[in-house]
């Protein structure tokens, strides 16, 4: 694939896509924020687990 075909080929796709709804933002947001509070609750909870059991503190 040559230059003029790559540009050719993002045309056609900027040609067709189109820019999303608010509520598509929202949906998106909402998602995005709740597999990243999910993460970060395994991992506290990973993190406390490994401190309270396996590394108690002897000081």
């Amino acid at each position: 694939m040559d230059l003029r075909e790559l540009v050719e080929a993002w045309k056609r796709i900027l040609l067709i896509a189109t820019k999303p709804e608010w509520d598509e933002y929202w949906t998106i947001l909402k998602i995005s924020l709740l597999g990243l509070a999910i993460v970060g609750g395994i991992s506290f909870a990973i993190r406390m687990i490994f401190y309270t059991f396996l590394y108690p503190y002897t000081g």
